[in-house]
């Protein structure tokens, strides 16, 4: 499998505490990379770094294979880089078709005078921006909701639809920061399929996630953070069973339940 991003010794400090200290990681096209600890580990603030929101005081990103450490986010999305959100970011007055277009913009063609004039070179961009969501819509279950507006999804279809504006960039990797977090387990159960899908597409999928039956079943590898700090990192399996990572996160719950028990 291809290297599409690579962390490689990121760190940042906040008021002299070290949020994040020494993380690497490679993503590869057609995989699930589950980043995962306890809470105040350091997983949204690495993101953050990644996805061009915090500049980093150490280390690189790598996307592609270029250095890509401190570009913006939109300049990152550009380049294939896309991810959702712990909060959702859902325009719900819209309808979950019209907040999949929104992605779509970075692809469309841009004159304010064709669209003064309403030339047919818009509507035809107009129609192919919604086909392409429809189809984004289908990959997450969501094409009979398309013209429902979003706020009257339940919560899990909400988590789903920003995960289809998400793709509508055309990433080549994704970041889904705690995408099952608040759902019930019928729509854990719909996520999993999703996330499943998009890493089989060829995309790079690289997840933050507290649900350890989840991780467990998806993941391809898991990196293990502790205090900003890496713990460990391999399949699930050697995860699952190494001892420090069930002394500092797991438990004897946690083991028993990413071990589905």
């Amino acid at each position: 499998m291809s290297v599409v991003l690579e962390a490689d010794g990121l760190g940042i400090s906040f008021g002299g505490v070290k949020a994040v200290d020494g993380v690497s990681f490679r993503a590869e096209a057609g995989r699930i990379l589950a980043i995962i600890g306890p809470n105040g580990a350091g997983k949204t603030t690495l993101f953050n770094m990644v996805s061009g929101v915090y500049l980093p005081k150490a280390g690189a990103v790598r996307l592609g294979g270029e250095d890509v450490t401190g570009m913006e986010p939109q300049v990152l999305a550009a380049r294939g880089l896309s991810r959702s959100f712990q909060n959702l970011q859902i325009f719900f007055r819209m309808t979950a078709a019209e907040n999949v277009m929104v992605g779509r913009h970075r692809h469309e063609a841009r004159g304010v005078l064709a669209h003064l004039l309403s030339l047919p070179s818009v509507a035809r961009q107009n129609r192919a921006t919604r086909a392409k969501a429809l189809e984004l819509l289908d990959v997450v279950g969501l094409r009979a909701q398309a013209d429902i507006p979003a706020g009257s999804l339940p919560y899990g279809a909400l988590k789903r639809l920003e995960i289809a504006r998400a793709l509508a960039t055309e990433p080549k990797v994704l970041l889904l920061d705690e995408p099952a977090a608040g759902c019930n387990p019928v729509e854990t159960e719909e996520l999993d399929r999703v996330i499943q899908q998009i890493a089989q597409s060829g995309v790079a999928v690289v997840l933050v996630e507290h649900d350890m039956k989840l991780v467990m079943k998806i993941s391809s590898r898991i990196l293990v953070l502790d205090h900003g700090r890496p713990l460990t990192e391999g399949t699930p399996a050697e995860v699952r069973a190494h001892p420090d990572v069930i002394r500092a996160y797991l438990g004897g719950h946690g083991a028993r339940e990413a071990a589905g028990v």
